[in-house]
């Protein structure tokens, strides 16, 4: 699947836990339905060409917005192990201030 990025586009991260400020090395995307199924604590996470997710992730989660402006190579890098297409998460190289937009969402 092509995932195209906005540089100054908006970067999601999901969680089950409540926070203000998102740890370096924390996963990050563009793709707000991604964070919202990694925020459910996944064993095992699936999409399809069509954008479709599938997940076992059963705990409620919550999506959260970067609430500061960042830059690729600077503050988030491609996650250099990942599974997923290129594009799809980024890894954080600092800890960034982030805005609670979604949550506890069920599964």
């Amino acid at each position: 699947m092509k995932i195209s990025i906005i540089p100054n586009g908006v970067w999601y991260h999901g969680s089950n836990q409540k926070f203000e400020l998102l740890r370096e090395g924390s996963t990050i995307t563009q793709w707000r339905e991604l964070a919202e199924a990694f925020s459910h604590k996944p064993s095992v996470l699936a999409y399809e060409d069509d954008g479709t997710i599938t997940h076992n992730g059963v705990e409620k989660g919550y999506v959260y917005v970067i609430d500061e402006p960042i830059q690729i190579g600077v503050d988030i890098y491609q996650h250099p192990r990942t599974t997923m297409d290129e594009n799809a998460e980024f890894l954080t190289k600092r800890p960034l201030k982030v805005k609670l937009i979604c949550g506890p969402s069920p599964k």
